[in-house]
Formats: structure tokens, sequence, C-alpha cells
């Protein structure tokens, strides 16, 4: 099995995009702060943020459930009842 992919960090995200504009790495990662506050801004006000040409961020409010027997796997299974939530998913 192959080792799972390291995720690039902020800061090697902002050195990448500071050699590619020719900025200062530190000029970039406020620029990327600034970006984070926006889109959270965003996101709770409007529920949707775009990121142009790479992602979109988006919330969606599950119902809750009630307390109930349901039947899974073939036996009946006492289910706790859950409040309602936002979810975000990012696509």
């Amino acid at each position: 099995k192959k080792a799972a992919a390291k995720t690039m960090s902020k800061g090697a995200l902002a050195d990448a995009l500071a050699t590619k504009s020719e900025l200062k790495k530190s000029v970039v990662g406020k620029l990327l702060n600034g970006l984070a506050e926006v889109g959270a801004a965003e996101v709770k006000k409007a529920g949707v943020f775009t990121i142009p040409g790479l992602a979109r961020i988006k919330t969606r409010r599950k119902p809750a459930t009630k307390a109930a027997k349901r039947m899974m796997f073939g036996q009946e299974v006492l289910v706790k009842a859950k409040p309602a939530k936002a979810v975000v998913k990012a696509f």
C-alpha cells in the first residue's frame, strides 16, 4: 500500500504562491488569512462561498431525527434522538 500523500501546509502554499506571483511570502500569507476570514463570514451569512476555478463551500441544514426503533441489518435497534445541525460541504 502507498503512504498517504502529505497535504500542503499554509506556509508551503504561501511560499509556492509567492514564487509564482513574485511577491513576498508575508504578503501572500496575509492574503490567505484575508481569504479565510472573508470565506468564513460569507458562508455564515449566505451559506455559499465560491473560489472561482477552485472550490465551492456550501452549508446545508440537516433536520433533527426522532428517537425510534429501526431495522438495521435484520435487527431492531433503538436509535437516539439527534438535534438539527448545519453540514458544511466543499466541492
